[in-house]
Parts: C-alpha cells; structure tokens; sequence
C-alpha cells in the first residue's frame, strides 16, 4: 500500500476511535458518577477523585469497542463511497486495507495492556477512597443536619441540629466512648466550627458542656466551657482517609499475579481473582479481535460497489453485540467458576479464526485453468497464414 494512502486511512480510523471512544466513555463515567455518589459529595469537593479514580478503569474496558466500531463505520462508508472497489481496481488485496486499522489495534491492544496493568489499578484507589468517605460519612460538608451519624466503628455519635456555613454548625450534640479511660464523654455545644489539617478535622466548639460518666463506677462529672477543641478521624485537607483494605483490583500487574497464590485458598476469592485478570488480559486484546471482524463483515458481506445492501450496518451491530457478551460473561460466569475462563479464551479465538478466515478467502482466487490448444486438431480448419 502506498505511504500517503495508509497514512490517510489510519488517520480517519485514528479520529474516528477518538470519537467513539468519548461518545462511549464519557456517558459511562457519568452514570457511574450519578449512581455512586451522592449530591453532597459536590460539596464535599469529592467529584474530582472519583472522576480521576474510574476514568483509566472505563478508558481500557471501552477502547476495544470503540476501535470495533471506528473501524466499521470507516470501512462501511469507503464501501458506500466506492472507495474499497478503487483501491481492488489498484490491486491492493483485502489485507494490504486491512493493515492501517490493523496497526492502530495493534497499538491500542498494547495501551489497553498498559491501562489495564498500571493506570488504572493505581487510580482506582481514589475512586474506592471515596466511596469509604461517602458510606463512612468521613467528609463534614457532607453531614445533613437532624441526623445522627456514628464514627469509628460506632465510638463516636455525632448530631448537628442546623448548618450556618458550610464549616460552621450551630447546637452540636457529640456522645463518643473512651475503652483507654473507661468513661464515656457527652459534649454538647452551641456553635462548631469545622477545620481541617493535614491529618483530619478539628472541631472548635463554643459554649458548651461535657458530662463524663464512668462505664465501671456510674460516677458522672459535668463542666462548662466556653472555648474546646477536640479531633475527629474525618477527610483532612491531605490524602483520603485510609481504608485499612486493599482490593484485587489495585494492584498493579507483578503484585497482581503473585496474588493468584492467596487468592486460591478462597473460592469465592479465586472467582473474583479469575474475573479481574481476564479483564486485564483478555479485555485489551479484544481491540484486535474486533477490529478484524468489523473489517471481515464489512468486506464479506457489504456492498463494495458504492451501493448501501442491507448488511451494510451488520458490523456496526455485531461489534458491541460481541463486547458486551464477552463483558457480561466474564463478570458473572467466572465467579461462579474459573473454569469458565476456557469458554471465554474460546470464543475469543473463534472470533479471530472467523474474522481471519473471512479475510482470506477474499484473498483467495483460484488459479485460471489451462485451456488446451485445438487449433492444430483433426476436424479443424488451419488458421489462415
């Protein structure tokens, strides 16, 4: 193939993927968003984590769809411009076409390995970060006033009758439990005020009262104040708030395989292990897969003569149809059973053979026969001289 003709053809494939891939990622990442988050966690300045956290996640999962159907829709409209019957006509052969989108999935299959293996499990820590601050209520912007929410592990009870800024909160009721000194404190306080550090939150309280009462004795003391500072475990201005866990899917590609010893001891754990690896393996190398039978469809099937058949919007159909199956699969069988893991690696394969024996038997022409001389035979007139 001519240099400027694969370079044109790997450009429009090339811009078409980028399209794609934003129609696709961009409503993903949203509902995503939507679904986990609630609408406090806008005030909680917690959007922008969460969005850093799924976004490499959904860029590696979506890109083999994304390069399938690019590389439909640019197939199916040079076969209805007539471009494809040209470039026969230049006796270009059905792979010599083929190799432009093919180099692009190629690479794509190796940033696909990329996201999947580094990226995305680094970043997928923030996204579970917040999701621990949203269902542990760790961020103070995020508290709803009426309401009692209880901190570290139930020790802590916290309740704010009416918020004035976003920081400050007028009648706070604190009731938390001290196992150190056997006691439990009861703090109440007209106005609080929410600051944060580096390590957590600092709340500075203003005309209030702590009653102490011993869980052993039943002694109770009472004192006033009118100044009182004291510390909660919530979102400081540093890192999020530590977990105390690690998912599977945090870690990255070496740690992730020395991890398939532990997670072995546990079916239900080796389920979730089996699920997580053939998403990062098998996943990227669907872009390749896709892409050969988005091209096999359009050249098998499809009307290269400039006029639009029926099976023209078949690839375009057939590509996401196969991604989503090899998605929900994965996602449901293999927790079930590893073993299903063969089922997959199977029609993964079968969708490469299909695609690649499509492609060749357009490649195939049979040899012209040999057509015997008569001329010279009985019964024939001699050719004039």
């Amino acid at each position: 193939m001519p240099r400027l003709l694969f370079s044109y053809l790997l450009k429009r494939v090339g811009f078409s993927v980028l399209v794609v891939q934003l129609a696709l990622s961009v409503p993903v990442v949203l509902s995503y968003l939507l679904y986990q988050l609630p609408p406090a966690a806008v005030r909680g300045g917690l959007v922008i984590p969460a969005l850093v956290g799924v976004t490499p996640t959904v860029a590696f999962v979506t890109l083999p769809m994304a390069i399938g159907v690019a590389a439909a829709l640019e197939f199916s409209r040079m076969a209805s411009e007539g471009m494809i019957a040209v470039m026969y006509a230049l006796r270009l052969s059905p792979w010599a076409i083929c190799r432009p989108a093919l180099s692009l999935a190629a690479v794509i299959v190796f940033l696909g390995y990329v996201l999947a293996n580094f990226v995305a499990p680094h970043y997928a820590s923030n996204m579970q970060d917040v999701l621990n601050v949203v269902r542990n209520s760790l961020n103070h912007r995020m508290l709803d006033a009426a309401r009692f929410y209880s901190f570290s592990s139930g020790g802590k009870t916290l309740y704010i009758e009416r918020w004035i800024t976003p920081d400050i909160a007028a009648n706070l009721f604190l009731r938390q439990l001290s196992v150190e000194k056997m006691q439990e404190e009861t703090i109440t306080a007209a106005r609080a005020e929410f600051r944060r550090n580096e390590a957590g939150v600092i709340i500075a309280l203003s005309n209030g009262s702590i009653q102490t009462r011993s869980i052993t004795g039943g002694e109770v003391r009472i004192a006033n104040f009118d100044e009182y500072a004291m510390a909660l475990p919530m979102q400081g201005n540093g890192a999020l708030p530590d977990r105390g866990w690690r998912g599977v899917y945090e870690l990255p590609g070496l740690a992730f395989l020395a991890n398939r010893t532990t997670a072995k001891a546990d079916p239900r754990q080796y389920g979730e292990w089996m699920a997580e690896a053939a998403k990062r393996f098998g996943v990227p190398a669907l872009a390749l897969a896709h892409t050969l039978l988005a091209i096999a469809l359009t050249l098998a099937f499809g009307n290269i003569t400039g006029r639009r058949g029926a099976s023209g919007s078949l690839p375009i159909v057939a590509v996401p149809a196969a991604h989503i199956v090899y998605l929900v699969a994965l996602e449901s069988l293999l927790r079930v059973n590893a073993w299903f893991a063969l089922l997959l690696l199977a029609l993964l394969a079968a969708e490469i053979f299909v695609s690649l024996w499509l492609i060749a038997r357009l490649s195939y022409s049979q040899r012209p026969r040999r057509v015997e001389d008569f001329s010279t035979a009985p019964g024939y007139a001699a050719p004039i001289a």
